[in-house]
């Protein structure tokens, strides 16, 4: 793992398809959010992809710059950029349509992810003595495992070299039983390296489990991460003092309606003009994440947006809410200023809006969320 990497189409279309047979487990992930999915076919140069999310989530989350699919894949966990092509139907089912990637890489660095948090599970070896040893796995990953046994290593069973037979029950439905060499003991430690490698249907059972279990670390450290970002924050400190919003808007209805939507983030409105921008920036040399009210998109109108975006630079990234009656323009807008989100706020903000806002501001504070 953490060396593969192909932009031959033939090979990406090939992946593709086993993935899809297989309906593997996907992940669509913007530098802000994570949605998890499965694949169900590829047409043409269209991947159909399972709709795991409501319509709000699909609209606004899905519509980034820098969208990307991951998934595993035999022994790689792979990632390719893609872009939303808007809803499909496939078989009678209503699926996503995503865009073939050019390239496909795999973006674990590590020779292989290992599984470390796991409940006690326990596992037996035959040494080459077909003595039986039990153990419990300290850790695994798709080409082998370390595994405690229930005594010190010492003596002849076990050395480094030997071939073992190893049982390593996982869940009910997945069980690994094969052949191990032993790499390294130390103490009661022994890492083990599959051999012969693992395939059948057991490697691609094992990858998704492994997969699955690094998704969820993910999401515990970005949980952890919100906790201390919210204590942080310390949200009832009065608007503006170190606010990591900045709303440029006139509308006070505008600003009441963010208030009940993010009742725990505090922020700041400005009007949108350039002279209160600069004064705010004099006092704020490091801004917070822009809110940009977009209630027309009229040249004149986009001329003024784009020349606050001048003042502000690129020190921050932006969003732009839209109180528009057809929020389409303000798609092509985000898209052509390369906003971080857009968000049409004609209809009251749900759930989704705090999240949404919540990934960007801890890929601002330089914490990912990939």
């Amino acid at each position: 793992m953490g060396s593969y990497n192909t932009s031959s189409e033939a090979e990406i279309r090939r992946i593709l398809a086993r993935a899809c047979e297989l309906r593997e487990l996907l992940m669509l992930v913007t530098p802000y959010m994570r949605f998890a999915s499965s694949f169900i076919a590829l047409e043409g140069d269209v991947i159909h992809s399972r709709v795991t999310m409501g319509a709000e989530e699909s609209m606004y989350g899905l519509r980034s710059p820098d969208l990307r699919i991951r998934f595993p894949e035999g022994v790689h966990f792979l990632e390719g950029r893609t872009r939303l092509l808007g809803f499909g139907l496939w078989e009678g089912r209503r699926t996503l349509r995503l865009a073939l990637p050019k390239s496909l890489v795999d973006d674990d660095q590590r020779q292989a992810h290992r599984v470390s948090r796991l409940p006690r599970v326990e596992a037996t070896l035959s040494t080459p003595r077909y003595e039986f040893r039990s153990a419990s796995i300290a850790n695994i990953s798709v080409t082998g495992a370390c595994l405690q046994v229930a005594h010190e290593v010492g003596g002849a069973s076990l050395n480094v070299g030997d071939v073992v037979a190893v049982s390593l029950p996982l869940e009910d439905a997945l069980r690994v039983d094969g052949r191990a060499v032993i790499c390294w003991t130390e103490g009661r430690q022994v890492g083990l390296k599959f051999d012969p490698p693992l395939g059948g249907q057991t490697l691609p059972l094992l990858s998704r489990w492994i997969f699955v279990k690094r998704e969820e670390e993910k999401n515990r450290v970005e949980a952890l991460k919100d906790v201390t970002g919210a204590s942080a924050a310390n949200p009832s400190q009065a608007p503006g003092a170190g606010a990591p919003l900045l709303l440029l808007s006139a509308s006070e209805a505008v600003e009441d309606l963010l208030k009940e939507a993010l009742p725990e983030t505090p922020f700041q409105r400005i009007p949108a003009t350039g002279a209160a921008l600069k004064d705010f920036l004099k006092e704020h040399p490091q801004p917070p994440v822009l809110l940009f009210h977009v209630f027309s998109t009229g040249l004149d109108d986009r001329r003024r947006l784009k020349g606050l975006l001048d003042i502000a630079g690129v020190k921050a990234p932006f969003v732009l809410l839209g109180t528009l009656p057809d929020p389409a323009p303000l798609f092509d807008l985000g898209t052509e200023l390369k906003a971080a989100a857009v968000y049409d706020l004609g209809s009251r903000p749900g759930p989704f809006f705090q999240r949404l806002i919540q990934g960007i501001l801890r890929r601002h504070r330089g914490e990912s969320v990939s």
